[in-house]
């Protein structure tokens, strides 16, 4: 794909960070500009009327019984992105409100929001410009939509933000400028539109997705590594085990296990005749528990990619005219969906840390205590064992769910709020420390594999262990592990793991 069509083509997570990271172009047809222009025309048809209707030509929130006169509508959607844009703490990661700027435009061009072609235009431009808002991360409890966030993406539209722009942090006014664009002067409704609807929550979410999924592949992989590492059983992968349970995600990730073995595993072949009965649950069971974690961040996806094609505004427009105020801005759905897979992708780093203490525990491994040899002399990988135990502690407290938590605001007008946005931040959170603890599995496996020498792995599991072994060598005594965890969590965070075995 070499570019997107905006309202028509289909949003997926996938295609979210295609944009958001490389140069795929957006654009719009005659079809779906036509559809825009008819949702205006209906809206100017009613300023036009001289009724009054919420968000048109009424204030906002508790304050919508106040009627505002034609003469002030301008300054009304002025005043309206001025003060919601009021969010604190570090701005939203470049790429991330690359992807919001794009989902805001999509999310217009599906119609039912009134907002002109102008507006979208001027939005597209600063796309097209790589003119990307400062989006403070803190300030949206995810409904009435993200406003605050939201609102500084209509900050710097309107001349009045920071945005990110050929590597610096600058006024938009002064990208702009350079750009030979002016700001945008939103018209009746459009400052509403502009900071109304999930898009905050969701772009995130949508990173997240992404991130979990390909989490939940190499997670897979590095305790396959593991398990050649602790010479353990491939019994409990039988396909006939999984298949009188009746899970998705059991099977295929024991299925997928099995395919890394594929081709002469000198560790596994030595050791076939073992008089080892079992394996502790943390390697007999994981298709059990990465299938129900890969299952529900499938799950979760599902939703965000319906979220992501959703028109969330408050009032809508609809094609007899009818302008009615509803709820679509409550971020529900989307708070749930990444409570649930922040959970999953938790216990994704659970259960590698007990493969971890695995392996480093002499009474258990068949290896040195702590991975390395002359241990006393070296404490090898004591700490990096508590380094991945302190992030399972970490993360059990992000896993606590943000939706079951609710803050009347607004004067108790929006007395029912999803925590969408805390939802989606905490779940990249659960992720960041889960690549970490995957990466020190990984290079506690590797070296398991090493002691294990001349031995060779499967030839797909080789591929890997030399992939990692490019940022990590082996430990033949005691150093500073701190860079080389970070560099294998890159490796994870990048995809290179999963890749090459896929590749």
């Amino acid at each position: 794909m070499n570019a997107f069509l905006l309202g028509e083509d289909w949003l997926s997570t996938a295609t979210l960070l295609d944009i958001a990271h490389s140069g795929l172009k957006l654009q719009v047809s005659e079809k779906a500009w036509a559809k825009v222009d008819q949702f205006r025309g209906l809206v100017e048809d009613k300023l036009a009327s001289g009724q009054i209707i919420y968000g048109i030509n009424t204030g906002f929130g508790f304050l919508s019984h106040v009627h505002i006169n034609d003469d002030q509508l301008e300054n009304l959607q002025l005043n309206l992105i001025r003060s919601h844009a009021s969010g604190v703490g570090e701005p939203l990661e470049i790429t991330v409100a690359k992807g919001l700027l794009a989902l805001r435009i999509h999310s217009f061009v599906l119609g039912h929001s009134g907002v002109s072609r102008a507006c979208i235009e001027a939005l597209l431009a600063m796309f097209n410009a790589n003119i990307i808002p400062v989006i403070p991360v803190k300030g949206s409890v995810g409904a009435s939509g993200d406003l605050a966030p939201l609102a500084h993406l209509a900050l710097a539209l309107i001349g009045e933000g920071d945005v990110f722009y050929k590597g610096n942090v600058i006024s938009a006014l002064d990208a702009f400028k350079a750009e030979g664009l002016s700001p945008y002067k939103p018209k009746a409704k459009e400052g509403l539109s502009l900071i109304n609807g999930t898009q905050f929550m969701t772009a995130i979410a949508g990173f997240a997705t992404e991130e979990a999924q390909n989490l939940a592949i190499a997670a897979d992989i590095i305790s396959s590594l593991s398990l050649d590492g602790l010479k353990g059983s491939l019994g409990p992968f039988d396909s006939r085990i999984q298949q009188i349970r009746k899970h998705a995600g059991q099977g295929e990730v024991a299925r997928f296990i099995r395919s890394l073995f594929e081709g002469q595993d000198q560790i596994m072949d030595s050791h076939v005749n073992c008089n080892k009965v079992q394996d502790p649950y943390s390697f007999r069971c994981i298709p059990q528990v990465h299938g129900a974690s890969r299952d529900f961040i499938q799950n979760s996806a599902i939703i965000v990619e319906r979220e992501l094609n959703s028109i969330t505004d408050n009032p809508l427009v609809f094609e007899n005219g009818d302008v009615i105020s509803g709820g679509n801005f409550h971020g529900q759905y989307v708070a749930m969906a990444m409570d649930v897979l922040g959970i999953a992708v938790c216990e994704l780093g659970s259960i590698s840390e007990r493969r971890i203490e695995k392996l480093t525990n002499p009474a258990l491994s068949g290896l040195p205590a702590f991975a390395i040899q002359d241990s006393g002399l070296n404490s090898g990988f004591m700490i990096p064992h508590v380094v991945a135990a302190a992030l399972v502690s970490e993360n059990k407290i992000y896993a606590h769910p943000a939706v079951v938590d609710s803050i009347p605001t607004s004067a108790d007008k929006e007395d029912h709020v999803s925590m969408g946005p805390i939802a989606s931040r905490k779940a990249r959170e659960i992720i960041r420390n889960v690549e970490r603890i995957l990466a020190i599995e990984a290079i506690i496996a590797c070296q398991a594999i090493d002691l294990h020498k001349p031995l060779k792995p499967a030839p797909k599991l080789e591929k890997v262990y030399n992939k990692i072994r490019e940022v990590s060598k082996f430990l033949d005594s005691d150093r500073s592990m701190s860079k080389e965890i970070e560099a294998v969590a890159a490796l994870i965070r990048g995809g290179v793991i999963v890749e090459s075995i896929l590749s």
